[in-house]
């Protein structure tokens, strides 16, 4: 019998929670069970299984990166755009770091919801990029560039990676002005 008012988008939202105590690669289904107070079984009638929820996970923390990078490119453009979605991103990473991996799961392409939101994801890091003249091909290279060089830092960051006496601030500036100086200076 499934708990009274347990639904797949509450325990998606819960798995999300429990996923930034005890880490993505720890979010289990009998994990989930525990921390909701049902049976395993009992979160069949909501996610088919580990597979669903984190593919689910994956469209819920997508929809927020990517709502967190729109408000923060708004009204900007070029560098000031740059730095805020940067920023944006590395937030939601510090914030979310259970959660966070979620975000880079590639979407189906059967899938509607998740392309989606894959879609304004990506939608927010093109508009900054319009903004330096980068389209079609050159848009779609500058944009895994971002997603590599960010998703890069911040994961080196989140495992300690960066032992060097140095503010990890101040090069992640250095990182994103770097960025910015390659969009400037582009060449299709």
């Amino acid at each position: 019998m499934p708990r009274a008012g347990l639904t797949p988008a509450g325990v998606v939202r819960e798995a999300a929670r429990l996923a930034d105590e005890v880490g993505y690669q720890k979010l289990t289904l009998a994990a989930l069970a525990g921390r909701l107070g049902v049976a395993v079984p009992s979160l069949y009638k909501h996610v088919r299984g580990a597979e669903e929820l984190h593919h689910r996970l994956a469209v819920l923390t997508t929809a927020e990166l990517a709502d967190e990078m729109i408000r923060a490119a708004a009204g900007r453009a070029r560098l000031d755009a740059l730095r805020a979605v940067a920023a944006a991103w590395r937030g939601y990473a510090h914030r979310h770091p259970g959660r966070y991996p979620a975000t880079q799961r590639a979407p189906d392409p059967a899938d509607p919801e998740h392309l989606a939101v894959a879609e304004r994801a990506v939608g927010a890091i093109l508009a900054v990029l319009r903004g330096y003249g980068l389209r079609d091909d050159a848009a779609v290279d500058a944009t895994r560039m971002f997603r590599s060089a960010v998703h890069g830092f911040v994961v080196l960051e989140a495992a300690g990676g960066f032992g060097l006496p140095r503010s990890i601030d101040h090069s992640f500036d250095q990182l994103v002005t770097g960025l910015d100086t390659a969009y400037r200076h582009w060449r299709p």
